[in-house]
Parts: structure tokens; sequence; C-alpha cells
């Protein structure tokens, strides 16, 4: 049962990078059209803003992948020195602190977004877009890397103890 959930995790978070690949992409394809755009003399006023969008949304959805596949930043220096028997329990302290950052911020992101959405509220930008769809990308975002802290808690302590 709890391999795969921890497998089905993964693939959660994979699924979520893929969708930020695709995001990326569409930001960088919109800036290109508005450079060529405004090279041939037409005016623009939607695309910057939009492409931050996708970029900031990418950043919090490609985030579980990135802690899935020990891609973030990590000061390891410690654990590496430290005998076996101290560095799994600094491993397991280390993700349940970042467990509990991630459920912070997710709850704090879901608020944020219920208070944008139920305002109605929007850019002060000429395109004006609704403000929640990309506060929605922070507790989805760091929901899921909860999600994935939580899957790699019980990988390390209970389907795989002796992996490190």
């Amino acid at each position: 049962m709890l391999p795969a959930f921890v497998r089905a995790v993964f693939r959660l978070s994979a699924a979520c990078a893929a969708v930020a690949a695709v995001m990326l992409l569409v930001a960088a394809l919109v800036i290109t059209w508005s450079i060529v755009y405004r090279a041939m003399g037409g005016s623009t006023y939607w695309e910057l803003e939009f492409s931050v969008y996708m970029m900031v949304g990418a950043l919090f959805l490609a985030s579980p992948y990135c802690l899935a596949t020990q891609g973030h930043v990590g000061v390891d220096l410690l654990s590496h020195y430290l005998p076996r028997r101290l560095a799994r329990p600094l491993a397991i302290v280390v993700g349940l602190v970042g467990l509990a950052v991630c459920v912070y911020l997710a709850w704090a992101g879901a608020e944020l977004t219920m208070h944008a959405f139920a305002r109605g509220e929007r850019t002060e930008s000429a395109w004006a877009p609704l403000k929640w769809p990309l506060f929605l990308t922070m507790p989805v975002g760091i929901g899921l890397t909860a999600l994935q802290y939580v899957a790699d808690l019980l990988r390390e302590t209970v389907i795989d103890p002796g992996a490190r």
C-alpha cells in the first residue's frame, strides 16, 4: 500500500513538472512573439504579464518534482560527514521541517487565493487579469510539495529505512 502511494505521488509530481514545462514553453513563445510583433511596429500590453504568470505558476508546480528528484539546493556537508546512525535522523528532522513549512505556505496561499477570488481582485495593468488563478498555483504546488515530503518521509522511515 505505501509503495503504491509513494509511486503515485511521484507520478503526480512528474505530471506537474510536465505542466510546468509547457507553461515555460508558452511563456517563451509569447515573449518571442511579442518581440517580433513590436519590431514590426505593433503595440502589446498583455504579453509580459501573461508570461510572468506562466513562469511563477511553473515555479510552484515544478517544486514537487524538484523535491522528488533531489533537485533543491541542499546544504548536506554536515550529513555527509555524520555517521549513518546520525545522518538518517537528521534527514528525517529536515524532512519534517520542510513538510511543516510547506503545509503553512499552502494554507496561507489557499487563504490568499480564496480572498482574491471572493473579492474579484485584478491586477492594476491595462490587461487586468484576475489574480486568483496565479495565486492558486501556490497552494497547489506547495501542497503537492508537502505531499512529496510525506512520500519521501514514508520511504525513508517505513518502506526502505536502510536506504542511506
